[in-house]
């Protein structure tokens, strides 16, 4: 059962319940208003109503009995975890293993295999912060329940939440860095996306980092989060990830992936305030594309 408390401090009191739990401990509207109408509010232990003015001392809390997924079958797969807490994990996921489960695509997922690693405890919910396409290996975040998760988001796509890629790409960029600003939209039906006028806007930061005569390792930060924006900004300046079977050409030693790593992930914990910093190496079947 996640529960969120606050010692209420000299500086609160006579604010009312409503006010220090929006604010404070940053739940949101719609959970308070459920937690209000079940009891899951409690000052000191018991439950209370929603403009009543706390005092120093007291410990508010919210509590609630978090869903679980149903019909989940645990798979075995390579599983690292670098970095975990009691709110938070952080998953090294290999490729090509999709984050989710869908209508299109069965077997062995993320969702699942985090299942298995866990022991297939009975109220486990999957809860991605970020995700990886099936075909990435690299970090994403993961959250422990439904408050932590949203408290997370809130920092997707600013400075507080740093996301960078190592990609092996086809041919060279025309500078040792720069950015790449190039609105991405769909191109037709299907998962395929495109650079197009009328686009949403991508913003892409890159820095080489090796080139031999054919390929380049290039290091790729996140500023926006378009669907495929790494993938369709380099195939757009003529540098698609080798192996990229959608925007590139297939290769054989990495089948159902392609030569793409989220190497490094940062964020602000929403509970400690505290810089979480986690890295990954390039995997060695994608440093081997740079010798051949």
């Amino acid at each position: 059962m996640p529960v969120v408390s606050r010692r209420i401090t000299e500086a609160e009191a006579g604010r009312t319940v409503k006010s220090i739990a929006l604010k404070e401990m940053r739940l949101s509207r719609g959970r308070f208003s459920s937690l209000k109408f079940s009891g899951g509010i409690l000052l000191d232990g018991e439950p209370v109503h929603a403009d009543r003015r706390v005092r120093a001392g007291q410990t508010l809390s919210a509590q609630w009995e978090d869903e679980a997924s149903s019909g989940l079958t645990p798979c075995e797969a390579p599983l690292s975890v670098p970095w975990q807490d009691e709110h938070y994990y952080v998953i090294d996921k290999p490729a090509p293993l999709p984050t989710l489960g869908s209508a299109h695509q069965e077997g062995a997922t993320l969702e699942n295999a985090l299942f298995a690693y866990l022991g297939c405890p009975e109220h486990y919910m999957f809860r991605p912060v970020n995700r990886l396409d099936k075909g990435t290996s690299g970090l994403l975040a993961i959250a422990r329940d439904a408050h932590s998760q949203q408290l997370l988001q809130r920092q997707l796509h600013t400075d507080a939440f740093i996301r960078e890629y190592l990609a092996v790409c086809e041919g060279h960029l025309p500078r040792s860095e720069g950015v790449i600003d190039l609105p991405i939209g769909m191109a037709g039906e299907g998962v395929k996306r495109a650079v197009r006028p009328d686009g949403k806007p991508a913003v892409t930061h890159y820095r080489v980092e090796r080139e031999t005569e054919s390929r380049s390792l290039v290091r790729l930060r996140l500023e926006t989060g378009r669907t495929h924006q790494i993938r369709v900004h380099l195939a757009a300046l003529n540098c698609p990830i080798v192996g990229d079977y959608l925007y590139g050409t297939p290769h054989p030693v990495l089948p159902g992936r392609f030569a793409l790593h989220a190497c490094f992930l940062q964020f602000t914990h929403p509970y400690t305030g505290e810089t979480v910093s986690v890295q990954s190496p390039l995997p060695d079947a994608l440093g081997l594309l740079l010798e051949s």
